[in-house]
């Protein structure tokens, strides 16, 4: 799977974890360097609170386009660190 935004590649991936719908990408697969922490925080009732990071790309921004959980709950542990995304973020098979 790949993750693109504003033409740009975010993360690729063929270990992507679906939950709900949404791809997560291992930690390793994101590319990092297009990432900025965000203060948002939201909270999920099963997963628990949810960190954000805005993307940078061609010069522009997309303000919390992504998202992860640093502390699942246990019920969704195996996404720990997972990346997912949203707000116009393409995500298509590789």
């Amino acid at each position: 799977m790949k993750a693109i935004w504003n033409n740009t590649v975010v993360a690729e991936s063929n270990d992507t974890i679906v939950v709900e719908g949404n791809h997560y990408f291992p930690p390793q697969s994101v590319k990092k360097d297009l990432l900025k922490d965000s203060s948002t925080h939201t909270h999920c009732p099963w997963k628990g609170e949810a960190s954000y990071y805005t993307i940078q790309a061609g010069g522009q921004e997309n303000k919390d386009a992504a998202w992860y959980y640093p502390n699942p709950k246990e019920a969704a542990k195996q996404i720990k660190g997972y990346v997912a995304f949203w707000r116009g973020v393409k995500v298509e098979q590789s």
